[in-house]
C-alpha cells in the first residue's frame, strides 16, 4: 500500500477514536465511529483477495447497521428528555437499542457472527488493530453510559460470550478464528462487571490488548497463520516461540501471569455483588478457552509434526527480536506481582 494512503488511513483510525472517546455529544461519537469504519476498510481490503473483500462488505454492512442503531437509540433518548448529552441516556428504550448496536459494534454475543469471517479475512496486522483499537470506541460508550444500561440483559449477553466464545474456538485449525472466539470470550468478562465496577472493564482491556497485541506481532514475526505452520515454525525463533507459550497461557488468565489479574478482580466484584452464581459460572467457562489456548501452546513448542522427516526444517533466522515484541511480552507475564501499584493507577 501507498505509504501516503496507510498514513491517511493511521491518522484517520487515530482521529475516529480520539473523536468518540472525547465527546459528551451522541453525533460527535457517531462521527468518530464512522470514521473510524471508513479508515479501516481499505486496511482489510488491500490484499484485493476474494476473501478479503467478502470480510470488507461484512464489516461494513455489520457496522453500519450498528451506527444506524447508535443514532436511533440517541435520538430516541433526546425525543423524549430533550438530552444529547452522552451521560443522560437514562429512557429504558434507548438503552436497549444502544445495548445492541454496541455489541453489535463489539462483537458481543449474539451479534458476533460478523466478527471471526471478518478477521479471517485480514492480515495479522489489520486484525490485531480490528481486536484492539477498533474495540476501544465502543467500550468507551459503555463506560459512559454503564449507570442507566440493563443489568440482566448485559450478564445474560456476557455468559453467553463466556460460553460460545469457548465453545466455538474448540475445534479451530485457523489461528485468526481462535483469537477471534479468544476476543469474544474476553469481551464477556468486561461486559459482565461494566455496571459494577465500570474501572475494571477498562483495566481488563487494556491488559486484554497488551496481550493480543503481543500474540499477532508475534505471529507476524514467525509468518504462522495455522496450527499445522505453528508446529514447524519452532525452529526459525525457538526463544520467541516459548514466550509465545507463556504469553498464550497469560492470555487463559492461569496464574501467575499478568492475565490472572483482570479475572481475579473480576471474580471478588460479582461475589461482592452477590452474584457468585454468575461468578462460578463464567469461571467455568473460561475453562473452555483454556483448551484452546492449550492446544495453540503446545502446537508451539511442546509438540512436533507427526512425520517430522517430511517437513522442511525453517532456518533459524538471525535477526534480533522486535524490542515493541520483547516489552509487550514481558508486560504480558510478569505485571500480576505489581498489581496494588496498577490498582491505584487505574
Amino acid at each position: 500500500m501507498n505509504p501516503q494512503a496507510s498514513l491517511i488511513f493511521a491518522t484517520s483510525l487515530l482521529l475516529g477514536t480520539t473523536i468518540t472517546i472525547s465527546s459528551n455529544h451522541w453525533i460527535m461519537a457517531w462521527t468518530g465511529l464512522e470514521i473510524n469504519t471508513l479508515a479501516i476498510l481499505p486496511l482489510i481490503s488491500k490484499s484485493h483477495h476474494p476473501r478479503a473483500i467478502e470480510a470488507a462488505t461484512k464489516y461494513f454492512l455489520t457496522q453500519a447497521a450498528a451506527s444506524a442503531l447508535v443514532l436511533f437509540s440517541s435520538m430516541t433518548n433526546a425525543w423524549h428528555t430533550g438530552q444529547w448529552d452522552i451521560t443522560q441516556l437514562t429512557h429504558p428504550t434507548s438503552c436497549l437499542i444502544l445495548t445492541s448496536a454496541i455489541a453489535m459494534k463489539l462483537g458481543l454475543v449474539p451479534f458476533h457472527f460478523w466478527f471471526p469471517e471478518v478477521l479471517q479475512g485480514s492480515p495479522l496486522t489489520t486484525g490485531l488493530l480490528l481486536s484492539t483499537i477498533m474495540k476501544l470506541p465502543p467500550i468507551t460508550l459503555l463506560y459512559m453510559t454503564s449507570p442507566s444500561l440493563n443489568p440482566t440483559l448485559l450478564t445474560t449477553m456476557a455468559i453467553l460470550s463466556a460460553a460460545l466464545g469457548g465453545w466455538m474456538g474448540l475445534n479451530q485449525t485457523q489461528i485468526r478464528k481462535i483469537l477471534a472466539f479468544s476476543s469474544i470470550s474476553h469481551l464477556g468478562w468486561m461486559a459482565i462487571i461494566i455496571i459494577y465496577n465500570p474501572k475494571l472493564t477498562l483495566l481488563n482491556f487494556y491488559l486484554y490488548a497488551v496481550m493480543t497485541t503481543t500474540v499477532f506481532l508475534t505471529l507476524n514475526t514467525i509468518k504462522v497463520l495455522k496450527l499445522s505452520t505453528l508446529m514447524t515454525a519452532w525452529t526459525k525463533t525457538p526463544s520467541l516461540n516459548a514466550m509465545l507459550l507463556l504469553t498464550l497461557l497469560s492470555l487463559a488468565g492461569l496464574p501467575p501471569m499478568t492475565g490472572f489479574l483482570p479475572k481475579w478482580l473480576i471474580i471478588q466484584e460479582l461475589t461482592k455483588q452477590e452474584m457468585a452464581p454468575a461468578a462460578t459460572l463464567i469461571s467455568l467457562l473460561s475453562l473452555l478457552s483454556l483448551f484452546f489456548y492449550l492446544r495453540l501452546a503446545y502446537c508451539t513448542t511442546i509438540t512436533l509434526p507427526p512425520h517430522t522427516t517430511n517437513h522442511m526444517k525453517q532456518w533459524r533466522t538471525n535477526k534480533p527480536t522486535n524490542v515493541t515484541i520483547a516489552i509487550l511480552t514481558t508486560m504480558s507475564v510478569m505485571l500480576l506481582p505489581i498489581s496494588p501499584m496498577i490498582l491505584t493507577i487505574v
